[in-house]
Parts: structure tokens; sequence; C-alpha cells
């Protein structure tokens, strides 16, 4: 859910419904039981925001808008939304979102790589990551890159391709002096059903060798930005 806000507001569609927001875009689930609370911060562009009070109308059809949007889930009963939570009526400029460019460059906030430039586009603190960074890494020989991104693709050809698999990671290690499509390679995988774990390791198998097989061509791709790394 998460993920699939922060692509929403980043979203063609939505930036054409909403052309005064910005695409620095954060978004952060906090989960109890059924009911998930999502804050999000996005700015909104000062030239398009003529006064306070027009901000705040802004932000409620924006809050309005992602409410009606957001995709039904069996799990929860309740989703609270909150954007932008440091703003406050009456402060001005102290107590409302608002961005030249829509980015946080133009304050010099540009963070660190690494920090939350996970490939997948989500910091997630309960699930298996890397400790390398993608960004800024070469895309032809560099590990950091190239094992970050081809783990997620491998696990999700897995996931799609052999049945009944419920749940599917894959650890990508390499070592320096060894070819880069000859990596310590380890699967997790939760099944649907314990009987049919023998013949999902099989297939499991079968893909990631197929993966491993296509690695030059995968590292054209890669150049080429058909995979997203953060």
């Amino acid at each position: 859910m998460v993920l699939w806000v922060e692509r929403y507001l980043n979203s063609p569609a939505f930036k054409a419904a909403f052309p005064e927001t910005g695409e620095d875009v954060k978004v952060m689930g906090v989960r109890a039981d059924r009911g998930l609370n999502l804050t999000v911060a996005m700015p909104l562009l000062c030239p398009a925001i003529a006064s306070e009070a027009a901000y705040f109308r802004k932000k409620e059809e924006v809050v309005e808008a992602l409410r009606l949007a957001l995709p039904p889930s069996s799990s929860l009963d309740d989703i609270h939304l909150t954007l932008n939570g440091l703003d406050r009526p009456g402060r001005g400029l102290g107590g409302v979102y608002l961005s030249l460019l829509g980015t946080s460059a133009e304050d010099a906030d540009s963070g660190q790589v690494g920090r939350g430039n996970r490939v997948n586009g989500l910091i997630p603190l309960n699930r298996p990551v890397s400790g390398e960074a993608a960004a800024g890494k070469n895309p032809v020989s560099h590990i950091g890159k190239i094992y970050n991104v081809l783990s997620h693709r491998m696990a999700e050809q897995i996931y799609q391709r052999v049945a009944g698999v419920r749940e599917i990671y894959v650890w990508l290690v390499g070592q320096i002096g060894r070819p880069i499509d000859q990596p310590w390679v380890a699967a997790q995988l939760i099944p649907a059903s314990e009987a049919e774990f023998e013949k999902i390791g099989r297939e499991t198998r079968l893909v990631i060798g197929q993966e491993l097989a296509r690695v030059s061509d995968f590292c054209v791709e890669l150049t080429e930005g058909r995979y997203p790394v953060c």
C-alpha cells in the first residue's frame, strides 16, 4: 500500500489532475492489527499557490482524491491519512510545505546514498535488504548495483513462474575475482503447501539458472535504464 500510494501520487494521471504537487513524495506506513496509518510528505509548488488559504484548500482536495483512489484491501478495516503533518494554519510560510522545484534539492537536503535507496522503492524494516546502495554504481561490474536489482528480478520471476510460492527471497553474494555470473545464491521460500516443496525447489533452481545465464543481457538492460534503482 505504501508503494502504491507513492506511485499514484507521482503518476502522470495524478500530476495532470494536480499540477500543483511536487515529485518529492515520501510515504510511511504503520499498521496495527487491521488499521493502517499512512503519513505522506509531498510539497505543493509555490508558483501555483497564491495564499495560505489556497494551500489548505488544495491540500484537502489532494487528501480526498487519494482517499477515493485507495485500492480495497481485505486485510484492512481502516486507513487513516495524514498529509504534510507539520502544517499549521496561521503560521504563514512557517506552517506549510512549499517548494519551488518540487524536490528537496533546492534546500541542499539531498540525503545520503544508501540511506533509503532500495531498488524496490521501499525501506522495509522487517524484510531482508542489502547493505549496498544501488544508486551511483556502475552497471557493468559493480555487484552492489547489479545484484541488488537482479535479486529482486529473480524473486519476481520465481513468484510469477513457479506455482505454489507464497513468499520468496533471493540472496546473491559475490566474491572479488569471481565472474559476476557466478555468485553464491540462496533462495528462501515460503510455499503455499509443504507437499509441493520439492517441486517448487526444482523449478526455482531452474529459474535462477536461467537468470544467471543472461547476466550480460541484464547488465545491458540496466545501462539502458529498464530497471529503477531507487
